[in-house]
């Protein structure tokens, strides 16, 4: 019979089982293809497990097809993915939202570049999907920050996570970013290529300044917690970077040249970004 949590692989070496925790609030229209892409993965060894915050939709009920390691937890993605990870069983955690498609080998390189290279977490490139003019805005902004301090791990080992206490539940939007930071004080993280893919097909302006705005709050108390001249908050928030040292550092200057249009539009987002901020921090 063989063990919960590994099985062997060709090479009679152990396969570690790695837990995929997916947070949820009525996603009946994304919870499928982000299910199904964690069915075809190359890599097997998976659990899936869902943390739903009590949908009035059929997000639990499409998931029954597919696991049934289904919990209903709030309030927020914080303390969601916290509890998923207490009843996952992997040597790995992969976080994941609703709205994400894995491409097929994303699992596969995970495990490859942590169990040999010995990597605590890894950061998982993202491309965002959909047809909606914002929809390209975004995946044109989301380039830009590949390798800066504006991504976050979501491939972790557990034990790590748990030692350092999870995900801050006082935090809702940047708790991915100050997990990162407490992941780099305990050891070495790394990088996969495959991608997984952001599925914003219904993002409009409204709909995106609206999450932004709900985030606002806690980017506040993300701030005080590191401290306002701390180089990484500068980084993540500060306006030089965000507008300007981001986009042009190593030659990506280039692409806004190439990218007229979006550029533009980029711009008007991350101003009107700005503006809600200072006025519900005022």
């Amino acid at each position: 019979m063989k063990n919960n949590n590994t099985m062997q692989t060709t090479e009679n070496k152990p396969s570690p089982l790695v837990s995929v925790i997916i947070t949820t609030k009525n996603e009946e229209k994304n919870i499928e293809n982000c299910l199904k892409s964690i069915k075809n993965q190359t890599y097997k060894n998976i659990e899936i497990i869902l943390v739903d915050n009590y949908s009035t939709d059929k997000t639990r009920e499409i998931t029954k097809k597919y696991t049934n390691k289904i919990y209903l937890k709030g309030p927020e993605r914080s303390a969601q993915r916290n509890y998923g990870a207490q009843k996952a069983k992997g040597k790995y955690l992969l976080f994941l939202d609703a709205d994400m498609i894995l491409s097929p080998t994303v699992i596969e390189e995970c495990i490859q570049e942590a169990e040999e290279k010995e990597y605590i977490a890894l950061y998982i490139p993202e491309k965002t999907i959909g047809k909606t003019f914002w929809t390209k805005v975004r995946d044109f902004e989301r380039s830009f920050y590949i390798g800066t301090p504006i991504e976050a791990v979501r491939f972790i080992r557990k034990d790590i996570f748990l030692e350092i206490g999870g995900y801050d539940e006082n935090l809702t939007g940047p708790e991915d970013w100050d997990l990162d930071r407490r992941i780099k004080q305990v050891g070495k993280t790394g990088r996969i290529k495959s991608i997984i893919y952001h599925n914003e097909n219904t993002l409009t302006l409204k709909r995106h300044l609206i999450k932004k705005k709900h985030y606002t709050k806690s980017l506040r108390k993300y701030i005080q917690k590191w401290g306002r001249r701390d180089p990484i908050i500068k980084k993540q928030l500060g306006i030089y970077y965000r507008f300007i040292g981001v986009f042009v550092e190593k030659g990506k200057w280039r692409r806004l040249l190439r990218h007229p249009l979006l550029a533009i539009a980029m711009y008007y987002l991350k101003i009107r970004e700005a503006l809600i901020y200072i006025k519900t921090s005022s």
